[in-house]
């Protein structure tokens, strides 16, 4: 199973492979628990930056029986045989059923939409699976992703186990939204950064992946390698993001209702993740005189600047935020965007 740690949820198969470049040194700082080891590791960063990546390559390495001179799985043993066949009888990994049935190609009987929480019953039973010897002898580890998606029974029933610690077992949880986890899973967790790559390193990455124009590609995606290269391969919202972007630069022109019509089709919360970029470069070009996303509207972010107050687009900014939440499930899509769009509009002709 490989997957990509972007904000939808994602069925990328898990593919044996190298570390990103820009990961050697968060894999030298996990190697460097392996001494120490806690019973439970809170991976956090930026979406799509690759920390689930990091997280299975862990995982695999703490099960490998011959793991290289740097940490890294040897991905010749029987061990690693079974990881990479997803049967290895030492790993758990936990996710929403949305996830899994998006990797197996399965519905569920009578078109029912899969959860995407990750259920009560799921962390219950990886009390079984702590209560086993290891089969190979060494760790057994539990893998969840994203932490974030534990709905509040889930989260309670974690707390329980993390409270009990077994002997060699291994929690790693993966997540973007540390925020969203109860403060008593957090104080029972090692927490561990992974930083995002820098411009330079994402640049160059996307440019060997055959990335045309990977300078956009990455600001848009608010640096995010991963992220980039998934939204450049399947083109998803390249239209939806073109058309926005058009109204945006023209909002004394722009027809909220006609646009909302266009792009209600699209995914809210991309359409939403454009606008607060859009915004923030608004933002900063009138407070500091530079863009982050779209440097190549610099010239037309300067000039939107000029005519509209700092405070307007620090409270749109506000509003953005909270209809963020509400993006993956709004009630009729197309009303959604309309206000919206109408508010940013409103915001020039104050």
């Amino acid at each position: 199973m490989k997957f990509s740690d972007n904000s939808q949820i994602s069925s990328h198969r898990f593919e044996m492979k190298t570390l990103y470049p820009w990961q050697s040194e968060s894999w030298q700082a996990l190697q460097g628990l392996r001494d120490r080891l806690p019973h439970a590791v809170l991976l956090k960063g930026a979406q799509g930056i690759g920390k689930l990546d990091l997280a299975l390559g862990f995982a695999q390495s703490m099960l490998c029986e011959k793991p290289q001179a740097d940490g890294q799985a040897c991905q010749a043993c029987g061990s690693c045989h079974w990881f990479e066949q997803e049967s290895h009888p030492d790993f758990r990994l936990i996710q929403p059923d949305a996830l899994s049935a998006a990797e197996d190609g399965e519905e569920k009987p009578g078109g029912k939409k899969p959860s995407r929480e990750i259920s009560v019953d799921q962390i219950r039973d990886i009390s079984g699976f702590a209560n086993l010897s290891a089969h190979c002898g060494g760790y057994r580890v539990v893998l969840i992703y994203p932490a974030e998606a534990m709905n509040s029974n889930a989260a309670n029933s974690l707390l329980k186990t993390l409270e009990e610690p077994t002997d060699k077992l291994l929690f790693l949880l993966v997540t973007h939204k540390p925020q969203q986890l109860l403060p008593t899973i957090l104080s029972r967790c090692l927490g561990f950064t992974v930083h995002t790559p820098t411009r330079e390193a994402g640049i160059a990455w996307l440019k060997q992946q055959g990335v045309k124009n990977p300078e956009h590609a990455l600001a848009q995606t608010g640096f995010a390698p991963l992220q980039a290269l998934d939204w450049a391969e399947s083109g998803e919202g390249a239209e939806e993001r073109a058309m926005l972007l058009e109204a945006l630069r023209h909002p004394g022109k722009m027809d909220a209702l006609a646009v909302a019509e266009s792009l209600q089709r699209g995914i809210p919360v991309h359409i939403i993740h454009c606008l607060q970029q859009w915004c923030h470069d608004l933002t900063s070009a009138k407070l500091t005189g530079r863009v982050r996303y779209f440097p190549e509207q610099s010239e037309m972010l300067q000039k939107l600047a000029q005519g509209v107050s700092a405070h307007s687009l620090l409270r749109f900014q506000k509003d953005l935020h909270e209809a963020r939440r509400a993006a993956f499930h709004p009630l009729n899509p197309r009303l959604f965007l309309e206000s919206l769009l109408m508010s940013y509009r409103q915001i020039f002709s104050a």
